[in-house]
C-alpha cells in the first residue's frame, strides 16, 4: 500500500472523527445544526439521537481505517489494506448515498467520499 494512498485514507478517517464530534458531541449548537439543514433548535433536538448514533457510524469507519494503516505497518500488510479498503469503501458508498438523496449536499458529499476515492484508486492502480 503507498504511502500517498495512506496518507489520503488517514486524512479521511481524521474527517470522520470530525463528523463524529459534530455529531455526537456538539450537534445541538447551531452553528452545526444548520450545516446538516436543519432549520430550528426544534428540528435539531428531534434528530439529535439519529445525529448522535451516525456520529458514531463515522467514528467506527474512521478506527477501522486507522487501524488498517497501523496494522499495514506492523507487517499485516494483506489484513491492514483490507481494512483501510473497506473502511474506505463505506465512506465512499456513503457519500454517493448523502449526494443521491439530496443534491443540496454535493460539497459534503465530495469532502466526505472524496479522499476515500482516492485511497482506494491508489491501492488498486
Amino acid at each position: 500500500m503507498s504511502l500517498l494512498a495512506q496518507v489520503f485514507a488517514v486524512i479521511a478517517a481524521f474527517i470522520h472523527v470530525l463528523f463524529f464530534v459534530m455529531e455526537s458531541i456538539v450537534f445541538s449548537k447551531p452553528k452545526v445544526w444548520r450545516r446538516f439543514g436543519l432549520k430550528s433548535q426544534a428540528d435539531a433536538e428531534v434528530m439529535k439521537g439519529m445525529a448522535f448514533n451516525q456520529g458514531f457510524y463515522n467514528l467506527f469507519l474512521a478506527l477501522g481505517v486507522l487501524v488498517g494503516v497501523v496494522l499495514v505497518h506492523a507487517g499485516a500488510v494483506v489484513s491492514g489494506v483490507a481494512a483501510v479498503v473497506f473502511g474506505c469503501a463505506c465512506m465512499l458508498a456513503a457519500a454517493v448515498v448523502l449526494v443521491s438523496s439530496n443534491r443540496h449536499f454535493l460539497k459534503a458529499g465530495v469532502v466526505q467520499g472524496a479522499l476515500p476515492l482516492l485511497a482506494i484508486a491508489l491501492v488498486v492502480l
